[in-house]
């Protein structure tokens, strides 16, 4: 008699739950395992926010344009789909900080914005005096309290002052996360930096002594290739590549999980057109506010309600290169806060990614839309497209309009990890253990913004459901 097969169901196909699919399905595959899987998306494409448009030459990310190359999951996944050929480094070249509407260089040797070699932060002119002379109070001040979480912005200020955080620092991290720094907590988002204070005491210190060694052998090394990874077609290529390897019975697009209950050790998962489905282990590869009205039944996802997530635009312009007459040495620009600019941050993608578009043609990208500055995003494209460059023209002088615009808007996809965020979450994993078991988070509102980071967490997603249905290989652990 053929062996009774457990039912899981992964709800949501971005990063996470493509992920997720994929090695589950492999696991599947590979030992012969009694599982039937089942990938439910609301929308009518997978891979979420990586998007890509592909017009006249050029490559356009909608969403994120790149991961870093140490992110080493990323590229292993990229290996088993058949996408490693695809894979292109960017190009370096310097990048800037605007502040007080003058572009200046980032020093170099900084991690951060955390100055790691004397020169460059003495010469620069992008602090006062004043300003680097209380950066230089990190050498003296004690430890932060062991184990207390805190802003972002908390941390850095008692350690470097206003200055530099403000001019640097706030910059290069809002960046990532399109957050308040003075909202953002240390322990969820840059521990790392936390460690090397205890460690060390001062920052300076420790980040300088955690530099990677310089080599002691003279090497020939390609000072063009950055730090960061793409993908040549695209990132949308990326995941159109996972679900192609993906077999097509197990895909479910355009219905979206409005309920999930438990009974009798099972799941009863109900969708948007009425039908129902059974589950045995559930993955919610999804947004923090769409878990909790999917578990809105069970009151310890409430916190999640209270969880901030910001709205974003990108806004990617095409132009003949003969366009920009005042062209910049560089591949982009971070915006302070103190600056009179409605862009966040620009990157001139036909410098940093050389595939991005074709000789002759330049290719801007530019970010609007920031914690407690959303209402940009809601204009219409022309209005939006005028603040853009109109902000770009104080910098540089563009003297045609654009071949053609391509606007992305983010609304309250940003999730902001802010102070307590690590023990909001064990607390719902806890209640989870309990009340829900067998049912697994993953996504960028929990372990991590970026797509490794979902990644990361589609892996460990599949080794606990395969922990938790007792078929896993016994020297894996689960992972809470």
């Amino acid at each position: 008699m053929a062996e009774k097969k457990q039912k899981v169901v992964i709800i949501g196909g971005g990063a996470a739950g493509l992920t997720a699919a994929y090695y589950l399905q492999k696991e599947v595959k590979e030992n012969n395992l009694p599982i039937d899987i089942q990938l439910v998306e609301a929308s009518h494409r997978l891979g979420g926010k990586m998007q890509t448009v592909v017009r006249d030459g050029f490559t356009i990310e909608r969403g994120p344009d790149s991961f870093l190359a140490r992110k080493t999951s990323m590229i292993r996944l990229a290996e088993e789909v058949g996408m490693a050929d695809q894979l292109v480094h960017n190009s370096t070249g310097k990048s800037y900080v605007l502040v007080r509407g003058k572009l200046y260089s980032i020093p170099g040797g900084s991690i951060m914005g955390i100055p790691t070699e004397v020169g460059p932060f003495i010469t620069t002119n992008l602090f006062s005096i004043p300003g680097k002379l209380r950066a230089a109070a990190d050498f003296i001040l004690p430890r932060t309290e062991s184990g207390k979480d805190q802003s972002l912005g908390g941390f850095f200020r008692r350690r470097l002052g206003d200055e530099v955080v403000e001019n640097l620092i706030e910059p290069l991290l809002s960046g990532i996360y399109a957050g308040d720094i003075d909202q953002m907590s240390l322990m969820s988002t840059f521990p790392e930096f936390y460690e090397v204070e205890q460690k060390y005491r001062s920052l300076i210190i420790g980040m300088k002594r955690n530099k990677p060694p310089k080599p002691k052998e003279p090497v020939v090394k390609d000072k063009t290739k950055g730090a960061f990874l793409t993908f040549k077609s695209g990132l949308q290529s990326f995941a159109e590549a996972i679900e192609s390897k993906l077999d097509p019975n197990m895909i479910l697009k355009g219905h979206r999980v409005e309920t999930i209950t438990r009974s009798n050790d099972q799941y009863q998962l109900s969708l948007n057109n009425g039908d129902t489905m059974e589950a045995d282990c559930i993955i919610a590869a999804t947004p923090h506010k769409a878990t909790q009205a999917i578990f809105s039944n069970y009151r310890f996802f409430d916190p999640f309600k209270s969880v901030p997530s910001t709205s974003v635009a990108t806004v990617a312009m095409a132009f003949p290169e003969e366009a920009i007459t005042k062209d910049i040495n560089g591949t982009g620009f971070v915006v302070s806060r103190r600056s009179d600019y409605s862009i966040t941050a620009c990157t001139w993608t036909h410098k940093k990614w050389l595939h991005s578009a074709p000789k002759g043609k330049a290719l801007l990208r530019c970010y609007v839309g920031r914690a407690g500055d959303e209402t940009i995003v809601d204009l219409s494209d022309d209005k939006i497209v005028q603040i853009v460059l109109d902000d770009l023209n104080k910098t540089m002088d563009i003297t045609m309009k654009p071949d053609f615009t391509v606007i992305s808007r983010w609304k309250n996809a940003m999730p902001q990890y802010t102070v307590g965020h690590k023990e909001r979450l064990a607390a719902i994993l806890d209640k989870m253990e309990t009340e829900l078991p067998g049912v697994f988070l993953a996504g960028s509102s929990y372990r991590g913004v970026g797509v490794p980071d979902c990644v990361d967490q589609g892996e460990a997603a599949v080794q606990n459901v395969l922990n938790y249905l007792n078929i896993a290989n016994s020297s894996k652990t689960a992972v809470h």
